[in-house]
């Protein structure tokens, strides 16, 4: 029992420092809205009620600093897991021209990057999570419906997608039949 709430109360926190953050980052990662590996924001409607959220919370002067000590945690977080990628991205060019590659050098390279990147995300929650602390009950229940609202609407998108998968794996194994 205690495992799986913890395992809630993480993917929570999680989604909130992700939700807060990358929704309200005011410039677009690299690769564009959304960056390599995550989906777009549908036209930056999903952005725009964001920073409505952020406008229905009314923020004092110290939550405002919160907010923006969090946004900063995450913009900062955020490119130098750039940074990162773009390192193994170069210790892969300069390795592949090798006969044979060290793929011992390469595997610790990349569990070095994702213990950095995994302490950036968890620097980023904690400071979302400090801010979302410091909320009055009203704040956070504002908070609390927006969250329910995206997780409502990641649950539709990932439906669509399995049913869209099911259906490509339906046409490609009938494709052979014929």
């Amino acid at each position: 029992m205690y495992k799986k709430t913890s395992r809630v109360l993480a993917i929570a926190a999680a989604s909130l420092a992700l939700t807060m953050g990358a929704a309200h980052a005011q410039t677009p990662p690299a690769g564009g809205p959304g960056g390599p590996g995550m989906h777009r924001m549908h036209g930056g409607d999903f952005m725009m009620g964001f920073k409505k959220l952020h406008d229905k919370l009314n923020l004092n002067a110290d939550q405002e600093k919160q907010w923006q000590a969090a946004l900063d945690t995450m913009k900062q977080g955020r490119e130098q897991a750039r940074k990162n990628h773009e390192q193994m991205k170069q210790q892969f060019e300069s390795m592949k021209n090798q006969p044979i590659l060290d793929m011992n050098a390469l595997h610790s390279a990349r569990q070095q990057v994702e213990q950095q990147n995994a302490q950036l995300r968890e620097q980023s929650a904690q400071a979302w999570l400090a801010f979302y602390n410091g909320l009055n009950d009203q704040q956070k229940t504002t908070v609390s419906a927006a969250l329910k609202e995206h997780f409502a609407k990641m649950e539709q998108r990932h439906e669509k997608m399995r049913q869209r998968w099911e259906q490509h794996r339906g046409a490609a194994s009938a494709a052979p039949a014929q």
